[in-house]
């Protein structure tokens, strides 16, 4: 019983993780500037949150993805240092298929014009070698 027990709670962690392609259009990018609301640094995958003004200016808030903190981390972020609530930032990633208000992040402008990775390249899920996708 402990063993089937054991079993399903290793299972968790990985029902809660899932492919770029079955949430986002690789076909879809988008670069948006806006000012950070929210971040999570969570597990599988960390989030931050954008108040974004179209053309109309009508605020939009959008959901970006990411790599866990442990990736982040290693990448040279920096909790509530780097990024942090109120700042302005310019993000590109792949909009979700749905066409909600939110997408996959792949690298994030910061204030002063630095550039840092916060997701992997579209489709390969782990930033390696593979470059990302062309933008047209």
């Amino acid at each position: 019983m402990k063993a089937i027990l054991a079993l399903l709670l290793a299972a968790l962690p990985l029902a809660a993780h899932h492919s770029f392609g079955a949430e986002y259009d690789a076909d879809k990018p988008v670069t948006l500037k806006g000012v950070i609301t929210k971040i999570e640094w969570t597990n599988p995958h960390s989030h931050f949150y954008v108040d974004v003004k179209d053309a109309q200016g009508n605020l939009a808030n959008w959901k970006f993805e990411g790599y866990p903190p442990t990736v982040l981390y290693r990448n040279g972020w920096k909790r509530d240092v780097t990024m942090k609530p109120g700042d302005t930032i310019t993000v590109y990633g792949w909009r979700a298929r749905d066409g909600g208000n939110w997408a996959h992040s792949r690298e994030v402008t910061l204030g002063d014009g630095k550039k840092m990775f916060f997701g992997p390249p579209a489709g390969t899920g782990d930033g390696g070698n593979v470059p990302p996708v062309e933008t047209k």
